[in-house]
């Protein structure tokens, strides 16, 4: 019985003389499963007892009395291991999105690569150990994480890579490839834009930022305050972070037509060896807010309609432009607000209407997605 058992089941061993505890994995659908089974001294299977991994557990949930008939009924050891090879084959076949599990060797290359590594560069690890993530740091300081989704055919099979990047994640990968190698090409990705992190790490310490509220290393945009309902909007290249930003002023129409002419008039000023902050100083002719000279509330100017300043992720970007009036609105607030008017009329995607504060003309593009 024994070698037709070691001929089924070759990573099941006897662990005493007496042949009545066996450990090891069956092997069930390319999927090897822990486990363990207790003989009575006489190895009757009647009163034989069954360990297995919690992988196996899962599996056999609700499978549990046909296992325990199985053992009632089974004659010997190796016919209980072919029933139950099978109800675990009819389990797995039952839970098409049953978790895959990998043979030991998986698990003894990737700790070993991790080793190499280096158990510092590991932020995280899930208890599957499918997924992980690994941090790396570039020149200028910044921080950074790669997630790494490993595949069951790991390493022949490429795993999926993401990045908290403004530009595509690019990793080569062969099936030769090692968690290291990931870590040098990632380190790469980080350093050709460490550059650009600096030019905004400048913007975001010297300057108020109202959007985005909580950068991302993905974000490339920032919109900056100017003054009282006056902000420019710019947007850093990834890999040119040095030259002039695409710009977009937003604010009341008398404020922002004599930056915009500052603008045009002096962009042949930019000089790419200045700071980003420093070029826009000078062809605005402006000294912008920074956090040691205004409190950020006095930029942060609640919507006429909703009272709020924050929107869901929008802050107020719509201005009246009666220099008397030039309250701020939401896009959204005052594009239902003056739909909702009889006197107002819309032209392709703009609304013409009046501003609820001082009844002057005052248009709005539609919100995306309203029809």
């Amino acid at each position: 019985m024994n070698c037709l058992l070691m001929r089924e089941s070759p990573l099941i061993i006897a662990l005493n003389k007496e042949k009545t505890v066996y450990d090891g994995f069956i092997t069930v659908m390319e999927k090897d499963l822990r486990i363990r089974i207790s003989l009575p001294p006489d190895r009757q299977m009647k009163q034989a007892k069954l360990h297995c991994c919690w992988q196996m557990k899962r599996l056999l949930h609700g499978y549990q009395h046909i296992v325990k008939q199985r053992l009632q009924h089974s004659t010997n050891l190796m016919a209980f291991i072919l029933e139950l090879k099978t109800v675990l084959e009819v389990a797995l076949k039952s839970q098409p999105g049953c978790q895959s599990f990998s043979p030991p060797q998986y698990y003894s290359q990737l700790i070993t690569e991790i080793e190499i590594l280096g158990w510092d560069k590991l932020l995280f690890i899930d208890a599957e150990f499918r997924t992980l993530k690994l941090k790396a740091e570039d020149t200028a300081g910044h921080q950074h994480a790669i997630t790494v989704k490993l595949k069951s055919k790991y390493p022949t099979e490429a795993p999926e890579f993401s990045a908290d990047l403004p530009v595509p994640l690019v990793i080569t990968w062969t099936s030769q490839s090692t968690l290291a190698n990931v870590h040098s090409q990632f380190l790469l990705n980080v350093e050709a834009l460490s550059e650009f992190w600096s030019v905004l790490d400048e913007i975001d310490e010297q300057t108020w930022v109202l959007e985005p509220e909580k950068p991302t290393k993905a974000d490339s945009m920032r919109r900056i305050a100017i003054g009282n309902n006056v902000s420019i909007k710019v947007q850093i290249d990834p890999r040119h972070p040095k030259m002039l930003p695409e710009c977009c002023l937003l604010g009341a129409e008398h404020v922002v037509t004599p930056l915009r002419n500052k603008l045009n008039a002096n962009m042949h000023l930019w000089n790419p060896d200045c700071s980003v902050l420093q070029n826009m100083t000078d062809v605005l002719e402006i000294e912008f807010p920074s956090p040691t000279t205004h409190e950020k509330s006095s930029f942060s100017v609640e919507c006429g309609i909703c009272y709020s300043y924050r929107l869901e992720s929008a802050i107020p970007d719509q201005v009246c432009n009666d220099p008397r009036c030039g309250q701020p609105f939401h896009q959204a607030c005052l594009y239902e607000w003056l739909r909702g008017l009889p006197t107002s009329r819309q032209s392709f995607n703009i609304v013409f209407g009046e501003c609820p504060y001082c009844s002057k003309p005052i248009t709005v593009k539609m919100v995306t997605g309203n029809a």
